[in-house]
């Protein structure tokens, strides 16, 4: 009989668009047919042009995580307007606040985000990372339970090769999230304290990667049938963070 998960709270906090789809989107969905309330905040709109604040590219992406949201059964989407690009340098304390605001609002059991190698190395990633473990640690009893998302090593660099070998012309074109190095996936990663078999939900994650698709060109992902995806997309890897809580771990049920 599977986990009745009414009642709990689970927050995703990630930088941008499509982060809560390619780390996690396996759990999102898991939870949310289990019945618990899963909420997903993003730091910025993904907006970042070479540099410059693409505002088409602002509305598109916001777009395309409301549609993944929705195909993971994602209870509510809060977007902020931290500039995309920037958030090592966004303002430390009043970041870190805003995280502690909406983790006491939804009363949060579990918060998921990026590891202190932000998944790639992204300095978003990384900034995210921190800030959210500064506000987690700073909510003291009332803290959440933290867990880190994590990748093992050759984890990205499969799914790219996959999704590349179904593409028809040229492979160069076949874009996927604008990953400049899979291989940097997993890379001195802490070793994972909970792994999750998601396969059930592995359609729904590859649907809502589909979703960002001004992450997407030349059929990368269109193309990768049903068993690709159970056996690409459907383990999940988390790290538990060490602060101490009294909330209830129930992702470690699934």
């Amino acid at each position: 009989m599977e986990q009745d998960l009414r009642g709990r709270t689970l927050l995703a906090i990630f930088a941008h668009p499509d982060d809560e789809s390619l780390a996690c989107g396996g759990l999102l969905a898991r939870c949310a047919e289990r019945g618990a309330r899963v909420v997903v905040m993003c730091a910025t709109h993904g907006e970042n042009n070479a540099g410059v604040r693409d505002l088409t590219l602002y509305e598109l992406r916001a777009e395309e995580l409301k549609r993944a949201g929705a195909m993971l059964g994602v209870s509510e989407v809060l977007l902020l307007e931290y500039a995309d690009g920037f958030l090592p340098w966004v303002d430390a304390a009043e970041f870190e606040g805003r995280v502690a605001d909406e983790i006491r609002r939804v009363d949060a059991d579990v918060v998921v985000t990026f590891g202190d190698d932000g998944l790639y190395w992204h300095p978003d990633h990384i900034a995210v990372h921190e800030r959210t473990t500064r506000a987690v640690a700073s909510l003291g009893d009332a803290a959440p339970v933290l867990y880190y998302v994590t990748m093992p090593r050759g984890a990205m660099r499969q799914l790219v090769n996959e999704s590349q070998a179904h593409v028809s012309g040229d492979l160069s074109a076949a874009r996927l999230f604008d990953l400049v190095n899979p291989d940097a996936f997993g890379l001195e990663a802490n070793p994972p304290t909970l792994i999750l078999d998601v396969s059930a939900a592995a359609p729904r994650k590859l649907a809502a990667l589909r979703c960002h698709r001004t992450q997407l060109a030349n059929e990368a992902l269109e193309r990768l049938p049903d068993e690709a995806a159970a056996r690409l997309l459907g383990i999940e890897h988390f790290h538990r963070a060490e602060i101490a809580s009294a909330r209830d771990a129930f992702i470690e049920r699934l």
